[in-house]
């Protein structure tokens, strides 16, 4: 029997926000640095809310979808840690952009989607405790995000390389 795999629309959600996620993040940290270059905020910005979006579909679409079986060989433990980080990783993908929504409502800077059109702003006031929380989450969420995404990704690559099942298979 072959490997029972997500289904497309899964496989599609999960590479296309994973990309946009790594983008994302390497514009955040690169921002400041490229600042007199080009302005990476705008569509930073953009990406995140594209995300915010892609990943309520993807959390829809999990919901209304049963996900293949893990392999019999996973232990509980590692059967329970892997469903904890998927519930984290998704906690993470709506509350980057809602950090970042919350953080671009209380500033005077655009917020529009690629300029095609405008994201409508939060009742967040400049300098508010709302605000300031916003940017303190967004920041420090982001390293978090960062060593999750890479935990994650090496955790499918131990799966593949070390324990030669088909956990990365099922994604692929």
């Amino acid at each position: 029997m072959g490997t029972v795999r997500y289904n497309a629309g899964a496989r599609t959600l999960h590479w296309l926000i994973a990309l946009l996620i790594i983008a994302n993040i390497a514009g955040g940290l690169l921002h400041e640095p490229l600042d007199g270059v080009i302005s990476i905020m705008p569509l930073h910005k953009a990406v995140g809310m594209s995300v915010l979006v892609l990943s309520l579909v993807r959390l829809g679409w999990r919901m209304a979808w049963t996900a293949p079986a893990y392999p019999a060989t996973m232990t509980r433990a590692e059967v329970g840690l892997a469903h904890l980080v998927h519930v984290v990783l998704y906690l993470f993908m709506i509350a980057m952009p809602l950090t970042g929504w919350i953080m671009s409502s209380a500033s005077p800077y655009p917020l529009t989607w690629f300029g095609l059109f405008d994201i409508p702003r939060l009742p967040v006031v400049k300098d508010s405790l709302l605000a300031g929380l916003g940017h303190e989450a967004h920041e420090i969420g982001g390293y978090l995000l960062i060593a999750l995404v890479a935990g994650h990704a090496l955790a499918a690559l131990r799966h593949h390389f070390m324990l030669k099942d088909d956990i990365l298979k099922r994604m692929l």
